[in-house]
């Protein structure tokens, strides 16, 4: 990922957030390794699942259209992975069966980040969705 846009993204954060820009950037790094690991997984029907302060950086990345597009090109094949959220939030165990599996993706977990919901998730899972 380019700087310029890593850097832009952290600024966004900042913005719409009461954060610093250690803690954008702590945000950011997970919403990255949670919808690269998204990617990896369609459609295996696993039902992933972000914290809620892990969704606050999804949602920085995908609202950046653009940016957000070039990302599915080249880490998914040029597939769009979309965005479906949910009115309620499940209370399944999810998210922290998705912490484990970053992890197992090769992602560093900050777990902190991902405790916050531990047994809620506010995302459908699909096949074309996260």
């Amino acid at each position: 990922m380019p700087a310029v846009l890593w850097d832009k993204q952290v600024g966004l954060l900042m913005r719409d957030h009461p954060y610093d820009s250690v803690m954008a950037a702590r945000v950011l790094g997970q919403g990255y390794a949670y919808l690269l690991t998204a990617m990896a997984h369609r459609g295996e029907g696993l039902g992933l699942a972000p914290s809620t302060i892990v969704d606050v950086g999804v949602h920085t990345i995908i609202l950046d259209t653009v940016a957000y597009a070039e990302l599915c090109d080249t880490y998914h094949d040029g597939r769009f992975l979309h965005h479906v959220p949910l009115v309620d939030m499940k209370n399944d165990g999810s998210v922290m069966k998705t912490a484990h599996l970053v992890a197992r993706a090769g992602w560093e977990v900050d777990l902190p980040l991902w405790e916050d919901a531990a047994s809620c998730g506010p995302c459908h899972h699909g096949n074309d969705a996260h």
